[in-house]
């Protein structure tokens, strides 16, 4: 029945999907940094992003589409700027790799940015934009994806839901982490995979282009784009960022984690900023406490209890799972158990 879960704790789950990936001859290493991105997301209430994307990605690989233990490599270095090839690897390696790139060379210039090219789905952007946030860096990363979207006075599909992710040294205090569209696809897809027969208004528009909250019409339709023209622009700056700039599959030439046929080709763009170039990170972390401060003492609006910041609703998540288990739907969690 629609609604049904599993409960499982955050190791347990991590180690379950592993699991399944090693057996789609991901290399143990490989096979646990995918594993430990997409529990992240679990644990953080985004399940869009979870191990639900672990039979996509199991077939991809089934496919040829992703190649397991394809590291990829530096296609050009010219100072803080860098080209990477991610070879059709897995995602997450693809990822990590930019990023390690990232954190070493802004130590050493301040700033750094890498655009890479020939990539795969990596998951939720926030666990990367935070690997480098951890090492001190205002991390932001950026991707292209499927079309699913189309342009601002447009009815096809051009622009993928093209994710925009900012991560900040120090403790918990703001981490943004958003499409260019109301919703992920990837929320539409768990709303059908859970059996979910309706979505909230405002997530989709049907095949004709026209605002639906019948899952099974949204499945076919796209995403709804965020703020019209405004949202569009931005889809189209990162289409730029990582497409354009590295050289790799642009709108329409970019494949989908759905899609078989041809491979997924997305592209990716990290930019790493050492703020402590600017100001001592404990007076920066100190500065932006003042700024949720201010933002927080906002008196709240009709309907709600209190203001809140980018992040907050997720850090709050991941406390309640940590300690109670992630909530998985049995649909998804029998769709997994089948690929032992």
């Amino acid at each position: 029945m629609p609604g049904e879960i599993v409960l499982i704790a955050a190791d347990e789950l991590r180690e379950f999907a592993a699991d399944l990936l090693r057996r789609a001859d991901l290399p143990a290493p490989d096979a646990m940094l995918t594993a430990d991105s997409l529990v992240a997301a679990n644990l953080r209430g985004v399940d869009s992003h979870g191990v639900q994307l672990i039979p996509p990605y199991v077939h991809q690989i089934r496919a040829g589409n992703i190649r397991p233990g394809v590291r990829g490599k530096v296609v050009s270095i010219d100072g803080s700027c860098i080209v990477y090839d991610g070879e059709f690897g897995v995602g997450q390696v693809t990822a990590r790799e930019c990023c390690e790139h990232a954190i070493r060379t802004a130590k050493h210039h301040g700033m750094a940015s890498v655009a890479a090219r020939e990539a795969n789905h990596f998951g939720a952007a926030a666990y990367w934009a935070q690997m480098m946030s951890k090492e001190g860096m205002m991390g932001m990363v950026f991707c292209n994806a499927t079309a699913l979207v189309a342009p601002w006075q447009g009815r096809e599909a051009r622009f993928g839901t093209n994710p925009i992710c900012v991560s900040l040294p120090g403790p918990n205090q703001w981490l943004l982490d958003m499409a260019t569209t109301t919703v992920a696809m990837n929320r539409i897809y768990k709303a059908e995979a859970s059996g979910e027969p309706t979505i909230p208004e405002g997530w989709a528009l049907d095949a004709q282009g026209q605002p639906t909250t019948v899952t099974a019409e949204a499945v076919k339709g796209s995403p709804m784009p965020l703020g019209g023209y405004k949202g569009s622009g931005l889809a189209f700056l990162i289409e730029i960022l990582c497409a354009v700039l590295s050289g790799g599959a642009i709108s329409t030439q970019v494949g989908g984690l759905r899609v078989t046929e041809r491979p997924i080709r997305t592209s990716h763009f990290f930019l790493a900023m050492d703020v402590a170039r600017f100001m001592p990170i404990p007076e920066f972390t100190a500065r932006m406490d003042m700024l949720v401060s201010m933002v927080k003492s906002s008196a709240p609006a009709v309907g709600y209890e209190e203001v809140l910041v980018a992040g907050e609703p997720e850090w709050r998540t991941e406390a309640e799972r940590r300690e109670n288990g992630i909530p998985i739907a049995k649909s998804i969690w029998e769709s997994l158990e089948q690929l032992k």
